[in-house]
């Protein structure tokens, strides 16, 4: 076999939908399975759909996944440029080379002429049946053509389909697949702008950039037929890609494709990084801002779609790359169960090291104004990791960790304090502060020996201590908190505490 090279192509047309870190996914396991080159271009053919930023958004969010490609715009190669809008002198010559072997030509119809076709035929495409009623160098004398030409009228230039052929395809998801021609219509190739459209631009720089595999979504798989003529009518057939044309991703429902609104319906994230918008309607909430890891979210893609045929679900990048192949890719639509992302992401956290969690939450502790030590967060993501399920979680449900609560569980408070609890807790304090070896086991020993002196049961005490220092009754043992904080700390904070537990029973 060849070198492979799979290519990840989107349009920068806005924020890059979840479905298409998938396709980059699925093409970057290839070609790293193959010992290929994954390879990124942007496709801004279409100028009037072209979003500002949207290209900046593509790189970051690739980056953010580790989809690095090795060869794009910004990461050099030998086939470039990767940008469409910067091979728009070559695309006019291809589009040229069709008209002079006959396998396309030039239409003069103007919008308002085709507006009005169709609104006297409903069924209306241009195609075999209709082209040489239209105003186009198939249907015009060839003088009248020249003229219209040289005086700069302004044409397209059109795909010319065959009457009656049947297309066929081998896609490596779906088997055979056959087209007939008679129900395509004659796609133009070239704009009046002199810009490509997607099809002509897509094959030719395929074919360019030896592009060996296509792997895309299902809804290019009807464009496919068209591409399939132009790679016939370039003589390149010979050399064409083999296509997989990828399962859709649907509603959590299972019913229908996965939509941008469907994320701000549900509240969950349907793109990888968050794209802001001076239009609330138009801005988005990403996967990472969400708080995921991209490593699970990429095992939790991998899933949708494809599966390695074993009961393992946890895989790293390089395992999912020794996994893959197109084969196991299914056809049916994958449903977006994003409490299986959750899952996959609670799953990373829990495995994740202390110091590389540490990495990923400072950033959330940082934006609410605290700058612990590197140490505490490592020591505070040790403790925190096994009761979250988000990167957000970790501030979410441990603020208490880096400062006072400000609403704690009275309801558990009064139930267990009293008028005499102060008098009981405060001897308890001199007892922890007594404590030698400041350490989870040694403080747990000597509480216990407190509680068994006095007569007491844990139900007594524990759940005070646990309020006084957090708030809250869920959260790390309170031997591990106090181990923690220190004497002078868990000291300031229970004092703190009772004061409010006081002020509770008026």
């Amino acid at each position: 076999m060849s070198h492979i090279r799979a290519r990840f192509a989107p349009s920068p047309t806005g924020a890059l939908h979840i479905g298409g870190i998938r396709t980059a996914l699925y093409n970057y396991l290839f070609a790293k399975k193959m010992g290929g080159t994954f390879i990124l271009r942007i496709e801004d053919t279409d100028q009037t759909r072209y979003v500002p930023g949207a290209e900046e958004y593509i790189l970051e969010a690739l980056r953010w996944c580790g989809l690095n490609p090795t060869e794009g715009p910004g990461f050099g190669g030998d086939y470039g440029p990767y940008r469409q809008s910067d091979r728009k002198a070559m695309y006019a010559e291809y589009a040229q080379k069709l008209v002079a072997s006959g396998h396309a030509y030039y239409a003069f119809d103007t919008p308002e002429e085709l507006d009005a076709a169709r609104q006297a035929d409903d069924t209306f495409k241009y195609d075999a049946k209709s082209r040489l009623g239209l105003k186009n160098s198939l249907s015009l004398p060839a003088a009248e053509v020249e003229k219209r030409l040289a005086s700069g009228e302004p044409y397209v230039i059109r795909l010319k389909v065959p009457a009656e052929e049947t297309i066929l395809v081998q896609d490596l998801v779906r088997g055979e697949v056959s087209f007939q021609s008679k129900e395509l219509d004659d796609k133009v190739m070239l704009k009046g702008d002199g810009m490509p459209t997607y099809h002509l631009a897509n094959v030719v720089d395929d074919r360019l950039m030896k592009i060996t595999h296509v792997i895309r979504g299902e809804e290019w798989l009807p464009s496919t037929a068209h591409h399939v003529l132009l790679y016939r009518s370039f003589g390149w057939e010979a050399e064409m890609p083999q296509f997989a044309h990828l399962p859709l991703i649907l509603k959590p429902t299972g019913q229908g494709k996965l939509s941008k609104r469907d994320g701000m319906k549900l509240g969950i994230p349907v793109f990888p990084i968050s794209w802001n918008s001076d239009n609330p309607e138009d801005a988005f909430v990403g996967f990472r801002e969400y708080g995921f890891l991209p490593e699970a979210m990429l095992n939790f893609l991998a899933f949708l779609g494809w599966n390695p045929g074993t009961e393992q679900e946890m895989f790293s990048i390089d395992e999912l790359a020794a996994a893959f192949s197109l084969e196991k890719i299914g056809k049916s639509g994958a449903r977006f169960d994003f409490e299986k992302a959750r899952w996959f992401n609670q799953q990373y956290l829990m495995a994740s090291s202390n110091e590389a969690l540490a990495t990923a939450v400072k950033p959330w502790i940082a934006a609410k104004g605290h700058q612990p030590s590197d140490e505490y967060l490592q020591a505070f993501c040790g403790l925190m990791k096994e009761r979250v399920v988000l990167l957000s979680d970790f501030w979410d449900n441990g603020a208490y960790f880096f400062e006072d609560f400000s609403v704690y569980d009275d309801k558990t408070i009064g139930k267990k304090w009293t008028t005499e609890s102060r008098a009981l807790f405060l001897p308890l304090l001199d007892r922890i502060d007594e404590v030698a070896n400041f350490v989870a086991s040694d403080l747990q020993a000597n509480i216990e020996a407190f509680i068994a002196e006095q007569g007491l049961k844990f139900g007594d005490v524990l759940p005070i201590l646990r309020v006084g220092l957090t708030g809250t009754m869920k959260g790390p043992a309170v031997f591990d908190l106090m181990a923690l904080w220190g004497k002078t700390e868990t000291r300031r904070r229970l004092l703190r505490s009772f004061d409010l537990f006081d002020q509770l029973l008026g």
